[in-house]
């Protein structure tokens, strides 16, 4: 008995080294042959399949940099590694949808483990950082507004350019970059320049001079039901389909469902019925039961005779098309269409089994699209049909939209078709998604087998106007950057300018 009770104690202590010798998704290596295999494969596909491979970049410079990240594969990397070579030169496609993330497995892992992270929240844009919040609440020194200039040692335009390398967008709008950065500093800051347990900030103080502070690394320890918690009270918002007026929405909030609050956080509308005015806040154009939305709130703000609405749009990412022209047809004055020209190159999924899920992506391109005397797949009816503008519930007031580089995809396509109009102002900063057109509608997801990254791979080439300019975002009408004083205040510029706007508009009647 007693021998038996020592020998399984050898074998669970042996089980014991070996598990804890056993490499974590973090730092377990890909050789290098299987990295390049995955490369050799990831170009393949692109080349078989992306409508737009070169649409900003010739073919030899892409190829010229694929050969430089090739070659450079002599060692064995970790998968973050490995994701910042692949993704080094996806960027330099420049299609916002062909970005590369990790694999679903070490997103788990990042999501579930309380890793030690950079403590600070940086608002990043052109030539600036600055402190947005601090994960240690007491610090006296690095508080928000706080100007920073370097980390250790590495100076903030050093970082952005590190970081910017595998951050996709469309063309050249660098505003989408600064954006992405800024909503996910820490993250970024660890997978691309690595951990410490103590980083110098540079920064500069109330006098203008450059002074250092050390801050230590952050590791939030929170029990599962805390966290929990903490992810409610994060998104704890009014109900849905509520109207506020003239009062805090927060101030009348009753008690909610976690579905009634993911819907809050994806879609709310506000009323001010006193200065008649509404406030519609679009974080997507996916889920939120959009389009009962969109006709309960249009029916309102007509039965309120609503003059001036503002569609604040920073956040949105995108979603689905047919819910971004159902609002178009509330607003346009005019008939309209997807785009000029709505192209694929192939409908074949000659790697298939890379691509998920490839089989619905066949389906909807084989019985969606249309070959044409070009040779390419033709989406005819985003070319063709014209929407017309809805008659109930139209809304004809100011209209204002508020943009940002976060504005992308779908929220691009909305706020161009309007763009122009002779009662819409377009205020902020430039979109990230591009203002002549993208490449999205249908995105299946490569998945390399030895990495196991995953690419975006975007089927469709959207030219939606092509006598628009080609490169970049939409310029708003009025161009509101940030302001390191207004994030120390906590003002937000570009609401008060629609305020301000309304008010001389108000005035003039």
């Amino acid at each position: 008995m007693k021998k038996g009770a020592v020998v399984c104690c050898l074998i669970l202590f042996a089980c014991f080294i070996c598990n804890a010798q056993k490499p974590g998704l973090f730092t377990k290596k890909i050789a290098p042959e299987k990295m390049r295999a995955d490369m050799d494969l990831l170009k393949k596909i692109l080349e078989a399949n992306h409508p737009s491979l070169y649409w900003y970049t010739s073919k030899d410079s892409l190829d010229d940099l694929y050969h430089q990240v090739y070659n450079s594969l002599n060692d064995s990397l970790t998968e973050l590694q490995f994701r910042y070579k692949a993704g080094s030169w996806v960027t330099a496609i420049k299609c916002g949808h062909t970005s590369v993330r990790v694999s679903k497995n070490l997103s788990k892992e990042l999501a579930k483990n309380n890793l030690p992270q950079f403590p600070l929240q940086i608002k990043a844009w052109e030539d600036s950082m600055v402190v947005f919040g601090n994960a240690f609440r007491n610090d006296s020194i690095l508080k928000r507004g706080t100007i920073i200039t370097a980390i250790n040692g590495l100076s903030t335009q050093k970082i952005r350019d590190s970081v910017f390398k595998i951050i996709s967008t469309d063309g050249n709008s660098i505003n989408h970059k600064n954006q992405v950065l800024s909503n996910s500093f820490p993250y970024w800051y660890n997978s691309v320049i690595g951990n410490d347990s103590v980083y110098r900030i540079h920064y500069y103080d109330s006098t203008g001079k450059v002074q250092t502070s050390l801050v230590n690394n952050y590791v939030a320890i929170k029990t599962p039901k805390q966290a929990k918690n903490q992810n409610i009270n994060q998104t704890a918002r009014p109900k849905p389909d509520s109207v506020f007026t003239n009062q805090s929405p927060v101030a009348q909030a009753p008690k909610m469902s976690k579905h009634q609050m993911k819907q809050l956080s994806r879609r709310s509308l506000s009323i001010d019925t006193a200065n008649l005015t509404a406030i519609m806040r679009l974080n997507t154009f996916s889920r939120g039961a959009l389009k009962l939305f969109f006709r309960r709130s249009f029916r309102l703000m007509k039965e309120l005779e609503i003059k001036h609405l503002v569609i604040d749009l920073r956040s949105n990412g995108g979603g689905k098309v047919d819910n971004s022209t159902r609002l178009t047809q509330y607003l346009i004055n005019r008939s309209f269409k997807i785009g000029d020209t709505v192209v694929a190159i192939s409908r074949k999924f000659e790697y298939s089994r890379y691509i998920h899920p490839s089989f619905i992506y066949w389906v909807a391109m084989n019985f969606g699209g249309r070959k044409m005397e070009d040779g390419k797949i033709h989406y005819r009816r985003y070319e063709k049909h014209l929407f017309e503008p809805k008659e109930k519930n139209h809304f004809n007031g100011n209209l204002y939209l508020l943009q940002g580089g976060s504005s992308f995809s779908a929220a691009t396509m909305f706020i161009a078709a309007l763009k122009g109009q002779s009662n819409v102002k377009v205020i902020g900063e430039e979109t990230g998604g591009g203002y002549y057109g993208n490449s999205a509608m249908h995105i299946p997801t490569i998945v390399l087998p030895n990495s196991n990254i995953r690419v975006g791979l975007p089927m469709y080439r959207l030219v939606m106007d092509k006598n628009r300019p080609k490169g970049g975002g939409i310029i708003p009408d009025i161009s509101i950057p940030p302001s390191s004083l207004a994030i120390k205040a906590g003002i937000d510029l570009k609401m008060n300018m629609v305020r301000d706007l309304i008010s001389k508009e108000s005035n003039n009647k």
